[in-house]
């Protein structure tokens, strides 16, 4: 989820250790039921956090003139040498696909695409967890499907 929020698995990496670490901090004592909701909550502000610091990063790179490169991403993926390695290509071509399609969303719509399908949270859980209505939970994920429908359909 964080992966694709922020297109660079390094941030990514950082934002999740934040959460935890924030997770941990303030709701250890919760019951074991009432973690999954409280722990996207908590990575779904650290996203949103990260998503305000990169909007000042970048006013001040502008303001300075300066072009930082440092936060593309290399992707070099091997295809493992597994038996039929045309098929491997077909799936890592397939799940590229579909990672590109999912990155390409709004937030609001990775992040309910993410914790509906990917995650398996309840309607309920994901409205808690975006701290929004479960109607707009069901229009998120309605809007993100089809959007991803049509761009997959093109490929």
């Amino acid at each position: 989820m964080a992966v694709m929020a922020t297109k660079n698995r390094d941030d990514a990496l950082d934002i999740v250790q934040d959460a935890m670490l924030s997770f941990a901090r303030r709701y250890s004592e919760k019951s074991d039921t009432e973690w999954p909701p409280l722990f996207y909550r908590v990575l779904q502000n650290q996203i949103r956090d990260w998503y305000r610091r990169q909007q000042v990063r970048k006013a001040f790179e502008w303001f300075s003139q300066s072009k930082d490169t440092e936060h593309l991403a290399n992707p070099s993926e091997s295809v493992s040498g597994a038996d039929d390695p045309v098929y491997h290509l077909q799936q890592e071509g397939l799940r590229n696909d579909i990672l590109e399609a999912v990155s390409n969303l709004s937030l609001r719509q990775q992040q309910v695409f993410l914790l509906r399908i990917w995650e398996g949270l309840s309607v309920r859980d994901t409205a808690a967890v975006m701290q929004c209505s479960e109607g707009s939970v069901k229009t998120h994920l309605s809007r993100a499907t089809e959007q991803l429908r049509q761009r997959l359909e093109k490929e």
